[in-house]
């Protein structure tokens, strides 16, 4: 069997657990596991980040940073687009499966056994998340790195991955999101994402809503930790538009960065960046020293964001952005307007059920001439049919489709009829993964059909 067919099967034995969105208060199981493995999540320093959107776009950002010091790096990030083995990366590639495979090994006599006391308690075993949690700190020990990025699975406090003390907490921009788990206003979701905040760390937070901004400070202040913000600490100062990209001035805090250029689309990105530039300022010197040039440099030409604005195609443009819920779709519509020159998008859409579709739609509604509506490859995805009742309610020209490869055919020729057209793929993780496969199945990128 080669190191691919067994890396996925311990993906096979992850997916026999409860699922992602089986969440429960319980941070003291996967605690457990740690602790007989010797607390394998303390070896390395780490930088834990929270918020609503921008946390795996962030993490790159600072994990590239962090790397052009000359530091080994994990990062652990959710969900995956196409294979699971891209949430774990070590030095900006995804975990090699032989890596996998003897990091399942190692923690497998230890899952058991506490997968035992579980059920003599009359508990639910381990779940998905839990223990992958445990295989990305084990694999990080093993490789071994110097600083870990790890990205909150849900919430903070309670979210497995808190049992890593965070030497920097980040928390990119909090909005309304799984409130059914964390509460139905912004302060009730920040007091459960500042949990991450730890005694005596160093905090950055983007721009908050001042009802998130105060939980955030209260809780610096409860745990002794010095907190930076967006705005008032450090902040992107200028964005322009440049080929592949776009030329940024931010203001650090320790020191000021003009013309960065960062090869990724969209202002919320250029917000993205500072917040990645001030964590690795306190990180790397207490907020005290600044990032090199050279450096910086460096760092942000490597930097790549699969499935936020990424382009797939050519011939018509083709891009694909998660924008699962209404804060990310506001940024893509706002991205597409700032960004592009193209006269009219075409908006291909298929949302989870436990979505806010109706926030999504009514988000990107201003952006898109025509809506392809299609259902993402799960079995949690909302019927096109109901999203085509809220699409033609906004004033949307709609048509569905049955699939994805349906979806984009009609949506790529529509755009086809005019220089002025182009086609954007949204409103899941899911639905981006299969953009992604798709696109490289089809050679949709001119003159790039095997990539």
């Amino acid at each position: 069997m080669s190191d691919r067919d067994r890396s996925d099967a311990v993906y096979a034995a992850l997916l026999e657990r409860a699922g992602e969105r089986w969440v429960q208060p319980r941070i003291e199981r996967t605690q457990r596991v740690l602790d007989l493995l010797d607390n394998p999540q303390r070896t390395y320093r780490v930088v834990h980040i929270t918020g609503t959107n921008g946390k795996t776009s962030t993490a790159r950002m600072i994990d590239a940073l962090v790397r052009a010091h000359g530091l080994r790096t994990g990062v652990f990030t959710s969900p995956h687009l196409e294979r699971f083995t891209e949430r774990i990366l070590i030095d900006g590639e995804p975990i090699e499966d032989a890596a996998i495979v003897e990091a399942w090994e190692e923690i497998s006599p230890f899952v058991h056994m506490v997968d035992a006391e579980l059920a003599s308690d009359g508990q639910d075993p381990l779940t998905f998340f839990e223990l992958l949690t445990v295989l990305a700190f084990v694999a990080f020990a093993d490789a071994p790195v110097d600083v870990a990025v790890i990205e909150v699975g849900m919430g903070g406090s309670w979210d497995s991955t808190n049992t890593a003390d965070g030497d920097v907490a980040v928390l990119a921009p909090v909005g309304i999101d799984h409130a059914d788990r964390l509460g139905g206003t912004l302060a009730e979701i920040a007091a459960v994402k500042s949990g991450i905040i730890k005694d005596g760390a160093l905090v950055v937070s983007a721009r908050q809503n001042p009802d998130a901004e105060a939980v955030i400070r209260a809780a610096a202040n409860d745990r002794g930790a010095r907190v930076a913000f967006e705005g008032r600490d450090f902040g992107l100062t200028e964005a322009r538009l440049a080929v592949g990209g776009q030329q940024l001035s931010v203001q650090g805090l320790a020191g000021r960065y003009d013309e960065a250029y960062l090869p990724v689309y969209g202002s919320h990105q250029g917000q993205n960046a500072a917040l990645a530039i001030a964590a690795v300022e306190m990180l790397l010197g207490a907020g005290e020293r600044p990032v090199s040039a050279e450096v910086l440099a460096e760092a942000f030409a490597v930097v790549s964001t699969p499935g936020r604005l990424q382009l797939l195609g050519t011939d018509p443009t083709v891009l694909v952005d998660a924008a699962h819920n209404p804060h990310g779709a506001a940024a893509l519509a706002s991205a597409l307007r700032e960004s592009f020159a193209f006269e009219q998008w075409g908006l291909v859409l298929g949302v989870l059920g436990d979505k806010d579709a109706e926030g999504i739609i009514a988000a990107l509604a201003p952006a898109a001439a025509r809506v392809f509506l299609t259902a993402p490859a799960s079995d949690r995805a909302a019927d096109p049919d109901a999203l085509a009742d809220i699409a033609e309610a906004a004033g949307l020209d709609v048509t569905v489709h049955v699939d994805l490869a349906a979806a984009a055919e009609e949506a790529r020729a529509w755009a086809g009829e005019s220089s002025q057209r182009a086609v954007v793929v949204a409103g899941s993780v899911v639905l981006a993964g299969e953009a992604i496969g798709l696109a490289r199945a089809e050679g949709w990128k001119r003159g790039s059909g095997d990539e």
